[in-house]
């Protein structure tokens, strides 16, 4: 063994690669579990006791050795000059630039921790959704202009097939399988039938909260409201609740906020009355728990659903919705 160990000591010092192929195949043949020195160390089992220590040496020296020319060759073969040939002429001559997160993607994440501080955890659903989770079990009537297809795209209308027009169909489908205490926050994307503007698209997204257990109260939703209003918009901020109707909430309220651009005093953005509408909420409607499953006799919740896009153009001034989805590299990378 002591031989071979010094035949492979000499036959390493030589060893040559002229492509990272070759180089890798000499790996192989000396390191790998298969190779030359993996072989000698399943001989040294058989060597003679007193010879061990010196033929350990050798071995622990010929390991060395090989890793350290395998090194010494890949160092060689990087810093060698790259020929003509081997150029990719097809590559920019620009460095490449990092990207960022989609200024939706930041505002939602920022929602979602908000809500996360306060026990909400996060749920999904399709977006192809049927009629009962969408409008059925959340008390719309059945004339409801949501159901008519020029409000809403249909994917199977005889089948009531339909691409969700809000994320409550998260929620119902929740409440379906769940035992209260249920407290879930739902992003996702939602889509109606509408013409695109400046200021409205076909598909927007929205974040929407749901609590359930018993013994809740609208002074329960005010103050997650409150907190939430001043989290992502500063401890500065006010909220107004004005009455208002949704089929799945009673009683139903939209909440505004005092303007963060002029602090309330009044400005275009807020047409002067220093208030900006920002979501709509509420305790939610007897007949949803119902309809759901859960026993309204004994337990009471309340829900508030928000546009994504609409508090984005709050904090970053965005004037045109269409610059969402338009993939505006001169855009986005205002957000790096």
């Amino acid at each position: 063994m002591i031989n071979k160990i010094a035949s492979l000591l000499e036959e390493v010092n030589h060893l040559k690669a002229n492509t990272y192929d070759e180089l890798e195949a000499l790996r192989i043949q000396y390191l790998s579990k298969k190779g030359e020195i993996s072989s000698l160390m399943n001989d040294f089992r058989n060597v003679a006791a007193d010879q061990k220590r010196e033929i350990g040496q050798k071995l622990n020296m010929l390991k060395t050795q090989v890793q350290n020319r395998i090194n010494q060759l890949k160092e060689q073969l990087d810093d060698r000059d790259v020929s003509g040939e081997e150029m990719d002429l097809t590559r920019t001559s620009y460095p490449y630039h990092t990207g960022t997160r989609h200024p939706l993607s930041i505002v939602k994440k920022e929602i979602c921790d908000i809500f996360a501080r306060l026990g909400f955890s996060i749920a999904e659903g399709p977006e192809i959704e049927d009629d009962w989770h969408v409008f059925s079990s959340l008390n719309f009537a059945d004339d409801h202009p949501a159901r008519d297809m020029q409000d809403t795209f249909f994917v199977l209308h005889g089948a009531d097939i339909l691409l969700r027009t809000h994320t409550s169909s998260v929620q119902t489908r929740v409440m379906e399988k769940t035992k209260p205490p249920i407290r879930i926050i739902c992003p996702g994307r939602v889509y109606r039938n509408e013409a695109i503007s400046y200021r409205a698209h076909c598909f927007f997204h929205q974040v929407e909260a749901l609590y359930v257990d018993k013994n809740v109260s609208f002074a329960d939703l005010k103050q997650v409201l409150v907190y939430f209003a001043k989290e992502m918009f500063g401890a500065e901020t006010k909220i107004r609740l004005r009455p208002s109707f949704f089929p799945f909430t009673e009683p139903s309220a939209e909440m505004d906020i005092s303007c963060n651009l002029c602090g309330g005093k009044g400005c275009p953005f807020c047409k002067f009355t220093g208030w900006v509408e920002i979501l709509g909420c509420g305790m939610v409607d007897p007949n949803v728990l119902d309809n759901c499953g859960i026993d309204s006799r004994i337990y009471t919740g309340y829900a508030l659903g928000m546009g994504i896009e609409r508090i984005t153009n709050l904090k970053y001034q965005v004037k045109d919705l269409r610059m969402f989805s338009e993939n505006d590299i001169r855009f986005l990378k205002q957000f790096t």
